[in-house]
């Protein structure tokens, strides 16, 4: 790559990184660990609540499960997958100093 690529590609992420703190950090307040505990617990019991219903789902089955029973445990994991992709965004968020965290 050359010189100019290398000095635009630079440019492009330092401007990437204004603008998205620019837009993101006004919008959530300050980070700390009792603010994020209610983020980790609300992914953790989707999680919890997806993971039984596929073992409630296997004890009480003798064969294939039914459309509805597919149809419930595609939803909670669809909620799941959301909710863990919602909290790497804010982790992201975190580690590329778009968010201000108390010291």
């Amino acid at each position: 790559m050359d010189r100019n690529s290398q000095r635009l590609l630079l440019t492009l992420e330092q401007e990437r990184r204004n603008i998205n703190r620019e837009t993101i950090n006004p919008v959530i307040q300050e980070l700390d660990i009792d603010g994020l505990r209610p983020i980790v617990t609300m992914v953790a019991e989707v999680r919890a609540a997806y993971i039984k219903s596929l073992m409630d789902l296997a004890q009480k089955r003798d064969g294939l499960p039914s459309a509805e029973e597919i149809k419930s445990l595609t939803l909670l994991r669809k909620s799941f997958n959301e909710l863990v992709d919602a909290a790497n965004a804010m982790e992201t968020a975190i580690e590329r100093g778009y968010l201000d965290v108390s010291s």
